[in-house]
């Protein structure tokens, strides 16, 4: 995968926060030498977080995010200061940007103490350096620069690059959990809800992470999979499927052969697997008149067969028996007051990087609300939890 290529989710967010008219959106375009923010004198000239993927030489691919002033003003105004304060829960490095002739506005040291209660990395920029006659001594996570003149951008560069590289997750896809040589055979049913002509992220990340490792990948469609299956000369080390035939694959697979699906795969890789696998027995436990909450973190055209808004319902009331409301949100929808709902059912957030990942979960037990994922709902509602989790041996403990 190039780094043009690289998916959103994989790039490290790098997010611009400071006080209407602090050089924010001149530094973001000084920064990454173009027009990416609209520059003005007038304050509040930022009305939305504007958002740029691109290669950050030395960085790599990263994700540009600039806000709208923290002391914006008036009814809209305060609605633009919360859109800025709901980027925090997918930013990895934070870049304060004040006026260096100035101390440190009230608000923004407020947002200082943010960063370190969400543990954020953060840089204070002071910025219109050239306005100073003489560059004064700054602390470790200080740095002056000019938007205007250029001076201190390339240290801002090398300062970012060092915290991107201690940001990056280390928990591989699924490098781990097979060999040079093996054989994985991924699942990938072809329906109304399938996109034309492409395969989806989870699907591609997964490929080509099995290629990397020097083992061979088989796609197949679920109705195909027995035919394909006495065709190999060779056992597979895994097979992978789309969550929504698990049931179907399982069957048709032999006990021999490990099963897992790519929410659960995503899972782990964002760092939620043993939570969602705890949420599950959740299911077992709905009552009459519960909300269940079912949120997606990509935004896509609905189909009458939609796995999120149809097919989840309908099995998990088949299921339990009960009768339950549900609620939908996609994207960047994730409400903030969730004490409502008795259970969050999330996909594999392949589309949210894994900050924005552990903000959901974070909000949900601060809220005393499981939550699980698609995979692990669809595997438990099978009775097959025990045996697509089975690859992973720190799940077996809370099985």
């Amino acid at each position: 995968m190039g780094l043009n290529s690289t998916p959103s989710a994989e790039r490290v967010h790098i997010a611009f926060f400071g006080l209407r008219n602090a050089g924010k959106s001149s530094l973001v375009n000084k920064l990454t030498n173009q027009n990416v923010s609209l520059v003005s004198d007038i304050k509040g000239t930022t009305t939305d977080p504007v958002f740029k993927a691109m290669e950050l030489l030395p960085l790599g691919p990263v994700m540009i995010i600039d806000t709208p002033g923290i002391d914006d003003e008036g009814e809209l105004g305060l609605l633009r200061v919360e859109r800025t304060k709901d980027i925090l829960t997918k930013t990895d490095i934070a870049v304060l940007v004040t006026d260096c002739k100035r101390d440190l506005h009230e608000l923004e040291a407020d947002l200082i103490k943010t960063f370190l209660e969400k543990n954020i990395k953060f840089i204070i920029a002071k910025n219109k350096c050239d306005l100073l006659q003489k560059i004064p001594k700054t602390k470790e996570t200080e740095i002056h620069v000019s938007a205007k003149t250029g001076y201190g951008i390339e240290a801002l560069k090398k300062l970012l690059g060092e915290f991107a590289l201690s940001s990056k997750a280390q928990q591989p896809l699924i490098s781990d959990l097979i060999n040079e040589g093996d054989l994985v055979v991924l699942v990938t049913p072809i329906d109304e809800s399938a996109p034309k002509g492409r395969l989806i992220l989870p699907q591609q990340q997964t490929i080509r992470e099995i290629l990397d490792c020097g083992a061979t990948a088989i796609v197949t469609k679920d109705t195909d999979l027995t035919k394909m299956l006495k065709s190999l000369s060779q056992k597979p080390a895994l097979v992978i499927t789309d969550s929504q035939v698990f049931g179907e694959v399982n069957s048709s697979l032999p006990a021999d052969i490990p099963l897992t699906s790519f929410s659960i795969l995503f899972a782990r890789y964002k760092g939620n697997l043993k939570t969602a696998v705890t949420g599950a027995a959740e299911l077992s436990r709905l009552k009459d008149g519960d909300t269940v909450l079912i949120s997606e973190g990509c935004t896509h055209h609905r189909q009458c067969g939609d796995i999120g808004t149809v097919k989840l319902p309908n099995w998990i009331r088949k299921f339990t028996g009960k009768n339950l409301s549900f609620e939908f949100t996609s994207g960047n929808e994730f409400p903030k007051e969730l004490s409502k709902y008795s259970l969050i059912i999330h996909c594999g957030g392949c589309m949210l990087n894994e900050k924005e990942m552990k903000s959901r979960l974070e909000r949900a037990n601060m809220n005393s609300v499981p939550m699980t994922n698609y995979g692990i709902t669809i595997a438990h509602i099978n009775g097959i939890l025990k045996r697509s989790t089975a690859i992973f041996p720190d799940i077996k403990e809370i099985l």
